[in-house]
């Protein structure tokens, strides 16, 4: 008899003898007996009970159906199981309950690293009176006005939580996406990021205020207040009346103090449509046709601040529905939507986005959003899922559409299995809007409308030029509306590379970057620059602020 023959005989009576053992607890503590080698175990019912917990105590739950759970324990008498039990049964649930052996347990145990990883809690709170702020809102309509209501506060009379509320009021009422706090030597600058730009506040925020500042915050986003000189990240939640503020904080040491940045997730912000992203007509109906599709892949690409999260979020809302099963993962959420699942990655948990997009793809998805593809194993996954009938948003670096598959190639994917999961790329960037309210309209020279003419003749069939042949350029002025910027809000430009039969031959050659562009220029490929100068002669923007985005204009 070989080795491992007799390994194997060894092997299978300590089981029997171990399962014997768990049958004769089971008659001595009066419950029944289960074998979890023959019985299924549901994640959804792992939950229940952190692993850690599960392990410490030797049990799990492994089964739910309703209010009906089946719980299982080593020692089902013992002082921590008996714990359990007892807090199940007080949330109204009903408890079958199993003596198993410790193989059995393990078994069990083995499926939580199918169980999709939750957004960590929001651990902090701060509620806020909801007139208050909003009466502070109508005040602080420029930075000036908050930098004068900071000045005047009595930080003897009022707490360090008012001084937080003018903050966030002041950084509502501008519609700032970034709050910085950046500590010098004597004195403390305060900034908002409007509209894609830094502005400043106030930059003599005393230390000794700031210091307390710095407490609170940390305080709310459960962070460690002994520890300065360490990076820390964390979250909290502003009440204001029914509607709830997330702020994302980001704490850092410096060379005087811990810098602060903050970043406001007004959920106000991201409750975008379709209509509202900014999409010319035919792009839209390139889009609405593509979220039809029952699988297949839509990738965005652009940098930080871009725009690529409102536009994925868009889209998830546009496809939702009650049949419809929509999972995230994300690094980090950034806005909780209703009805979608939505998890993050927890990289000291080894919850990555590979690792996590295998446990979303046990979970049975119809559509799923995969916040970056980082690496060769994510997008080997994602490519399968969009194969395998799931519809996947994601993005990817990449300075335009077409350099998104480049990108893939240089990931590893193999060249031929990126063709037929890809249905559309999209590039994106975003451009100052003109304020409506007191923008000024400009004549345009004859150089200009010469170069326009010739451009719009250049552009795809597709494109509705009839709503374009009259220009209407404006220039900013400034209002107290836009905070006498002359801009308020940005508009996206796009660039939407749909994957056809001729362009995923194309790739399979090995084609490169420029070699993609031109072909989907021939294809009738609307750059993004080509939708922003759209956009300006529709009186949206600039031609100072596109470029400051897509680069010089060559007609």
């Amino acid at each position: 008899m070989s080795q491992d023959n007799l390994k194997g005989i060894l092997d299978k009576a300590r089981l029997e003898a171990e399962e014997r053992d768990a049958q004769r607890r089971a008659i001595a503590a009066k419950t029944a007996y289960i074998d979890l080698g023959l019985q299924p175990v549901e994640t959804d019912a792992l939950e229940l009970i952190p692993e850690e917990k599960a392990k410490d105590a030797q049990i799990a739950t492994v089964e739910k159906k309703g209010d009906k759970v089946v719980f299982v324990a080593f020692n089902p008498s013992s002082s921590k199981a008996k714990e359990f039990i007892q807090d199940l049964e007080k949330k109204g649930l009903k408890l079958k309950i199993f003596c198993v052996s410790l193989t059995s347990l393990q078994r069990a145990w083995d499926f939580y690293k199918y169980v999709i990883k939750k957004t960590a809690p929001i651990t902090g709170r701060l509620d806020v009176d909801k007139e208050r702020v909003e009466a502070l809102m109508k005040k602080l309509v420029s930075a000036a006005a908050v930098k004068e209501e900071i000045e005047n506060f009595d930080f003897k009379k009022f707490s360090t939580g008012q001084i937080v509320e003018i903050v966030l009021a002041g950084a509502l009422a501008n519609r700032a996406s970034d709050v910085h706090f950046e500590p010098s030597r004597k004195m403390v600058k305060l900034r908002y990021r409007i509209d894609g730009d830094l502005q400043d506040v106030t930059d003599d925020l005393k230390i000794p205020i700031y210091n307390h500042l710095v407490s609170r915050i940390k305080l709310l986003s459960n962070l460690k207040l002994n520890v300065r000189d360490e990076a820390q990240d964390g979250r909290f939640t502003i009440g204001l009346g029914e509607k709830e503020i997330e702020l994302r904080v980001a704490v850092a040491p410096s060379e005087f103090g811990e810098v602060i940045v903050m970043r406001v997730l007004d959920p106000d912000a991201i409750n975008l449509s379709l209509n509202d992203l900014g999409l010319r007509n035919d792009d839209l109906a390139i889009v609405e046709k593509e979220l039809k599709r029952p699988n297949g892949m839509i990738l965005n690409t652009g940098p930080t601040g871009s725009g690529k999260t409102t536009t994925l979020y868009a889209f998830l809302k546009q496809a939702s529905a009650p049949e419809v099963k929509i999972i995230t993962i994300e690094d980090p959420i950034e806005y909780h939507l209703s009805g979608i699942e939505q998890t993050q990655v927890d990289p000291e948990a080894n919850y990555t986005f590979a690792n996590g997009l295998r446990s979303l793809m046990r979970q049975d998805p119809d559509v799923m959003l995969i916040g970056e593809i980082r690496d060769k194993e994510t997008a080997e996954i994602a490519i399968q899922a969009a194969l395998t009938g799931h519809l996947v948003f994601s993005t990817v670096h990449a300075n335009q559409a077409s350099g998104a598959i480049p990108r893939l190639v240089d990931l590893g994917v193999k060249v031929n299995s990126i063709g037929p999961a890809l249905n559309l790329i999209i590039a994106q960037r975003l451009v100052k809007r003109l304020c409506k309210e007191c923008k000024v309209a400009v004549k345009p020279e004859k150089e200009l409308l010469d170069n326009f003419k010739k451009f719009l003749k250049s552009l795809p069939e597709r494109v509705e030029k009839a709503s374009y042949e009259k220009i209407s350029m404006f220039k900013p002025k400034g209002c107290p509306v836009c905070r006498n910027s002359g801009y308020r809000g940005r508009v996206g430009v796009y660039e939407l590379l749909r994957v056809s039969k001729e362009m995923e031959a194309l790739m399979n050659k090995g084609a490169g970057e420029i070699e993609i562009q031109e072909f989907a220029l021939k294809q009738g490929i609307v750059t993004m620059q080509q939708d922003g100068i759209l956009k300006v002669v529709s009186g949206l923007a600039t031609f100072e602020e596109l470029e400051k985005v897509t680069g010089a204009i060559e007609w």
